[in-house]
Formats: structure tokens, C-alpha cells, sequence
């Protein structure tokens, strides 16, 4: 059996221990004491004080903003439409959504048709078309047994120049559209329902480029095969003749449509057609909200659905959405959405937000355009269609008119998709 004992320390130690003393007297020792609790309090009290500063500073850096965004949005409607609203509001929402309808009802109203879309739809690609000048002149054969297509472009001609310094570079752009349904569009004057034609573009080629030639030859043939259930006389050739652009937008001088229903192409026929005026296609459509916040300065975008008519689709089929937005000849950042699958009504559900430069808005326009891609391997991206929504200096469409009406609420509407 083991037993534990207890030595006690040698004394010596313990009285070395004892006798170990600070090298600073007790003056010194409180003066150091007092000195950090002086420290502290100073340092508490500063801040305190910067807290208080900042609290102070957001809070009336917030109230000016708003007055400042008030005065802005009604400074342009206040000789107006001062008379017509009386009563101040509670609250300085309900201040800044009177007055931005008021700046709405002075703007001159715009009836968002299919035309109107048209008009306002433009890209850029087209806006600088002018007189249209010259012939375009093709083959087309359509082949029963192998239920084949023959396009061949042979020549342009009578085209004009559009400047000595600009050199000529000409390629015909062919898309073959289908008419894959129909869409309401609004109603006729004994108040039926009308309807516009739902294209669907099945195939896409373009010629080589021809350079330094106002009559340029091609000479090239391009096919497909086209399925049972798309009949002739619901396929439309359009043809547009452009002039390429290496550093900016290809220039539309014309385009030939040609219904391939009305001709009897089951042997080659060869025709020769002046060219027209470019107009757009409607491709699908697309549902749209805006959101504008005026104290932030902030617009949200969000793309919510795309309806497209479908022939034929792959399961790896998708698309995706890229949104630019252009404000007061400022250009902004645009941005992308995900890539989602493809079917006849494709659901994004997606919010994108944009800081705008500054107010009043005179000129802002949102540029909307869908891709069709493939998900399961990297392929290149192809235009599905494009739609414009915004204002000029004096001309703004239904949609931003409901969105300065309701400011800081979310207004969604469906949109015509053109190509």
C-alpha cells in the first residue's frame, strides 16, 4: 500500500516570493491607471459622436434626395398640370408618384400596336436605311422526292454608292420563315378579335462577301429539307442585301420577300425582283417588367417569359436573354441572363438591375435581345428576335408611361419579339 506525504515548500523561497515588489511607486501606478481611463472615456466619446454624425448625415442626405428627385421629375409638367391636383400628400411616396403623373399625362400618349413596335423596335441595323436602289436576282427549286429546297443567289444590281470614302462590301443575308400561328394583337372596328402572323425562321445562310462592286455576283446555292407537316404555301423566302461593317452594324439596303405558295418552283425558276423597304417579323413574345426607383436611381428589368412558336425542336435546345440599356446617350453594361431550355413558353423569371446616370430622363432606351443556343455542347449563338422598350425626347411608349405611374412597383407586359 502506497502513501502519499506532502513536502512543504522550503521557506527560503517563500520569503523571496514575499519580498517581490513592482519597480514604481503607488503614484506612478494610479497616474497610469487614471491616464487609461482617461484613454477609454475619449475614446468612447468619439465614437459616439461619429455614430451620431452618421445617422444624422443618411438620414437628411435621404430627405434631400427625395426632394431633389421630386423637383426634378416635376419641374417639366408644373406649368401644365399644376391646376389639375390639389392636396398634399402624407408621405413623400405618395409625393413622388403624383408628380411623376403628372410628367406622365403632359408626354404625349403613344398606342404600343404592332406598327408602333415596328417603329420604336429598330436596332440600329436598320435606322439608317434610306432610298432603296437596285434588283435582286435568284433561283429557287424545290425538289419533291427529296422534299429538298434550291436557293441560289446570282447577282445584285443597281446599287447605289453610299460614300467615296466608304469601301463596298456586299452579302445577301436569307432567312426562310414560317408561319407558325398567330397572336392577338388587338380588335377590328366592329370589336372581333384580330390576329398577327407568328413567323418562325427554320433556316438561316449568307453569302460570301463581294467587295468593291455595285452590281457583285455570287453564284451561291444553299438547300434544306423540309419536313411534311410544312407546307409551301406557308413558307416565305426573305432575302435582305447588306453592306458589311467590320467595327459597327451591317447597313440594310433592301430586302425581296417571296411567298414560295404563289410560284410553281417544282422545276427551277429564276426570278429577278427590285428590292423593298426592310420591314420586321414578329417571332415570338415576350413578357416584360419594369421597375423604376427615383431615389436610388435605379431601373429593374426583369424578363419573365419568351413565347415562341416551335416546329421542331432538340432536347439540348435553349435560350437566354441580354438586356442593354441606353440612357440619355449614355450606354450601360449589359448584362445576361441564364441559359434556360426551350419550349413554347420559356420561363425565366429573372430581375436585372441597372444604375441610371442621372435625371430628368429624357432619352432612355431598353434593348431586349433573345439567343438560341445549345445547352449539352458549345455552339454558336444564333438571334432569336429583338424588342425595344423606353422613351424619346418626345415620344414614350405604353409600357415606360404605366412604369413612371407606378414608381417603385413592378409593371409587367407582353412585348411583340421582332427579326
Amino acid at each position: 500500500m502506497m502513501t502519499l506525504v506532502d513536502f512543504p515548500a522550503p521557506v527560503g523561497l517563500l520569503s523571496n516570493a514575499a519580498g517581490l515588489k513592482m519597480p514604481f511607486s503607488d503614484a506612478i501606478k494610479y497616474s497610469i491607471l487614471g491616464l487609461s481611463v482617461a484613454l477609454l472615456l475619449v475614446a468612447l466619446g468619439i465614437l459616439a459622436w461619429q455614430a451620431f454624425r452618421c445617422c444624422t448625415q443618411t438620414h437628411t442626405a435621404n430627405t434631400q434626395q427625395d426632394t431633389v428627385n421630386s423637383e426634378l421629375l416635376y419641374s417639366d409638367g408644373k406649368s401644365t398640370t399644376a391646376g389639375n391636383y390639389s392636396g398634399a400628400p402624407s408621405t413623400k411616396v405618395e409625393d413622388v408618384g403624383r408628380k411623376v403623373h403628372m410628367l406622365s399625362r403632359c408626354l404625349s400618349q403613344a398606342s404600343y400596336s404592332l406598327e408602333s413596335r415596328q417603329a420604336i423596335g429598330d436596332t440600329g441595323e436598320q435606322a439608317n436605311v434610306g432610298k432603296v436602289e437596285g434588283s435582286l436576282r435568284f433561283s429557287v427549286y424545290y425538289d419533291q422526292l427529296q422534299s429538298r429546297l434550291v436557293v441560289t443567289v446570282l447577282e445584285v444590281e443597281g446599287l447605289l454608292e453610299q460614300s467615296l470614302t466608304h469601301s463596298l462590301q456586299r452579302f445577301v443575308k436569307i432567312r426562310l420563315m414560317w408561319a407558325g400561328g398567330t397572336v392577338e394583337s388587338g380588335s377590328d372596328e366592329e370589336g372581333e378579335r384580330t390576329g398577327s402572323v407568328l413567323w418562325t425562321v427554320l433556316h438561316e445562310w449568307q453569302t460570301r462577301i463581294v467587295k468593291g462592286s455595285c452590281n457583285p455576283l455570287f453564284g451561291d446555292q444553299f438547300s434544306c429539307v423540309l419536313c411534311g407537316d410544312k407546307e409551301l404555301h406557308d413558307i416565305t423566302l426573305r432575302m435582305e442585301v447588306r453592306d458589311f461593317d467590320k467595327f459597327s452594324r451591317h447597313t440594310v439596303l433592301g430586302e425581296v420577300r417571296v411567298p414560295l405558295g404563289q410560284l410553281n418552283i417544282l422545276y427551277p425558276l429564276e426570278l429577278q425582283k427590285d428590292l423593298q423597304t426592310p420591314q420586321k417579323d414578329l417571332v415570338g413574345e415576350v413578357l416584360l417588367s419594369l421597375k423604376f426607383l427615383p431615389t436610388s436611381q435605379r431601373l429593374e428589368v426583369g424578363l419573365l417569359k419568351v413565347r415562341t412558336a416551335l416546329p421542331e425542336i432538340s432536347s439540348d435546345a435553349a435560350m437566354y436573354g441580354r438586356i442593354s440599356v441606353q440612357c440619355n446617350q449614355c450606354k450601360l453594361r449589359y448584362q445576361k441572363t441564364s441559359a434556360v431550355a426551350r419550349c413554347m413558353v420559356t420561363v425565366f423569371n429573372e430581375v436585372l438591375m441597372f444604375s441610371l446616370p442621372g435625371l430628368p430622363l429624357e432619352q432612355c432606351k431598353i434593348l431586349v435581345s433573345v439567343y438560341g443556343t445549345q445547352m449539352t455542347r458549345k455552339s454558336s449563338k444564333h438571334l432569336i428576335g429583338q424588342l425595344t422598350v423606353g422613351k424619346e425626347k418626345s415620344l414614350e411608349d405604353e409600357h415606360w408611361d404605366l412604369m413612371m405611374r407606378s414608381v417603385r412597383q413592378p409593371i409587367a407586359k407582353w412585348h411583340g419579339l421582332l427579326i
